[in-house]
């Protein structure tokens, strides 16, 4: 009786862990460069005091979905595409490098160049610094050139060149904040062999269909695991029932 008890409850809330991942893999079907969280079931073994005759379900997140995404054409100066396995490098929340294929730049208010996450795009020596320019371009080598307020447009200027970089991906691991980092927290230089596609973004790799087709497959087991633990305890009270009545 525990045994099935503890199946079905173990196995509902490893169902929910997953439910989990795939909700978010679903609500990031539209950001620029995610990419898909995988995840997977296994069957694992409680060992304890005699036989480990109890097997639980652990849902686990064994790596990322590295396939690339649509590309949108947009037009527009700040939007940049990724070419081939490169990076941008970018500054997390918590100051360290981190490394994403979000290519939707802007300017901040402090004249910092970011991506639509807000994270501060990295150059040759750190965060890049736009001055006030009458127009901006962005080379096939992520070089950054400007035009200068009141100068020709035949007048350019470059300020600097987005870090790319081109790590092996077995080696990545996503964080927290949704960045991509090496496994062993180590900083990759730049590659100069990386290149971007300027006024074009690179779309999420999430495919909504097969996304809501697991949802719905997880519900179903999560229903199923609820029903096991009712009938667990349906058979508990039958029994206890029956012993009442010897």
């Amino acid at each position: 009786m525990d045994k099935l008890l503890y199946v079905a409850m173990s196995g509902a809330s490893q169902t929910m862990l997953a439910q989990a991942a795939n909700n978010n893999n679903l609500a990031n079907a539209s950001t620029t460069g995610f990419r898909a969280d995988l995840s997977a079931f296994r069957a694992m073994p409680v060992f304890g005091p005699g036989a480990p005759s109890r097997v639980y379900a652990m849902a686990e997140r064994p790596g990322t979905d590295f396939s690339y995404g649509s590309l949108l054409a947009t037009g527009r100066d700040l939007d940049v595409a990724v070419k081939g396995e490169g990076w941008i490098a970018v500054q997390g929340p918590d100051g360290r490098e981190g490394y994403t294929r979000a290519g939707d730049l802007r300017i901040s208010s402090a004249g910092l160049l970011e991506n639509g996450a807000g994270h501060l795009v990295l150059g040759n020596s750190g965060p890049i610094a736009i001055p006030p320019a009458e127009k901006i371009e962005i080379g096939a080598d992520g070089t950054l050139s400007i035009q200068p307020v009141g100068q020709s447009a035949t007048t350019l200027a470059v300020i600097d060149r987005i870090k790319l970089v081109k790590p092996p991906l077995e080696d990545l691991v996503k964080g927290s904040d949704g960045l991509m980092r090496m496994k062993d927290d180590s900083v990759l230089p730049p590659d100069a062999a990386v290149g971007v596609s300027a006024g074009s973004l690179e779309a999420s790799n999430v495919n909504p269909v097969d996304a809501m087709v697991n949802m719905i497959s997880l519900a179903r087991q999560f229903e199923m695991q609820v029903k096991m633990m009712r009938t667990s305890q349906e058979n508990d009270a039958s029994a206890a029932q029956i012993l009442r009545m010897g």
